[in-house]
């Protein structure tokens, strides 16, 4: 479905990814994991269009990306979950939502998709008219979950969905992205918590220094000698 094909990004002229190359199957959870500051969200960023690969080509569905702008790629059904969640705070829930919902069948289904959303989140059809701003950490992420499936994604990137959050709302998180990809989305995630992300995935690729240093599926990788040093802690 996505291939991300040698890609290099600058920050000005500092470059932080190196030669990245990977591609993610439909239906598929794949997981990128490493350090902070390792390229992580800098390549669901180039994906996504906010920022643009030196070299290198980016393809979803043999379709070329990497000179769309960041609107074109949501409309061709990719969409970018980000770290920090990103909401409008001063804007209803059900406002945060429907700014999900501004082009093509995901404007067209919108009422469809919200009532779908608010039975995914019940808390959220009962806050609907509370300000993003005021809900809990949790609550946001769960809108900022919903606010990305209005668009009727068929490719979901989330960048670190679980940070900040309670232990039993990490798992709650994890179980929701479990979910999205078992109704049919496809799924690229980004995440620290490295135990349980390799649990859930189809595959992975570590990244280190802005390079992919290894590939494998979630139980190769969790039994790789240098992933259990470095990111299990075992």
């Amino acid at each position: 479905m996505l291939k991300v094909n040698g890609i290099d990004v600058f920050y000005g002229d500092l470059q932080v990814l190196w030669d990245v190359t990977f591609d993610v199957k439909a239906k598929e959870i794949l997981v990128l994991v490493g350090a902070n500051g390792a390229g992580k969200s800098t390549t669901i960023k180039t994906i996504s269009s906010l920022l643009t690969p030196k070299r290198g080509t980016i393809e979803f569905n043999d379709m070329r990306l990497d000179h769309l702008p960041p609107h074109k790629i949501i409309e061709h059904g990719i969409v970018h979950t980000p770290e920090g969640r990103r909401l409008f705070p001063e804007m209803s829930v059900e406002e945060n939502l429907i700014m999900g919902s501004l082009y093509g069948e995901a404007k067209a289904k919108r009422l469809e998709t919200l009532k779908y959303m608010y039975d995914i989140f019940p808390v959220l059809r009962q806050r609907r008219r509370q300000m993003a701003g005021t809900l809990s950490g949790g609550e946001q992420q769960m809108l900022a979950v919903g606010r990305g499936l209005m668009s009727r994604p068929k490719l979901m990137m989330f960048d670190e969905p679980s940070l900040g959050l309670a232990p039993i709302l990490v798992q709650l998180i994890f179980d929701l992205v479990k979910r999205i990809n078992e109704e049919g989305v496809t799924v690229l995630l980004v995440e620290q918590n490295v135990m349980q992300t390799l649990a859930i995935c189809d595959r992975a690729c570590v990244l280190e220094n802005g390079r992919i240093v290894l590939k494998g599926t979630g139980r190769e990788l969790m039994t790789d000698d240098h992933v259990k040093e470095a990111y299990l802690g075992i």
